[in-house]
């Protein structure tokens, strides 16, 4: 579950029953998919909107995500077409 409240708990429960708890952020809903990661240093914008991660979990390994904001010009297709995100930090003051 993710949140659009600053501090709100979110939880990633994994099928084996592990539970990850953590800050959320953006919408707030339930969602399903498979977790997959992604490794790049940049380019969370092409990722979150990469026809290929369609209805996945997608979880970045770079600790800091936001910090060059978000450009439309870098979009991969009309908008997000993952399921949801997991990051470590969130840049809430980004610099392009």
């Amino acid at each position: 579950m993710v949140s659009s409240e600053i501090n709100k708990k979110a939880v990633l429960v994994l099928e084996d029953g592990t539970l990850l708890t953590g800050v959320g952020f953006g919408a707030t809903k339930k969602v399903s998919g498979e977790v997959v990661f992604n490794t790049g240093m940049v380019g969370y914008v092409e990722t979150i909107t990469d026809p290929s991660y369609h209805g996945q979990i997608l979880m970045q390994t770079y600790p800091l995500i936001g910090n060059y904001g978000v450009c439309p010009d870098n979009f991969e297709s009309d908008g997000p077409k993952i399921q949801g995100y997991v990051i470590h930090e969130l840049c809430r003051n980004p610099s392009h």
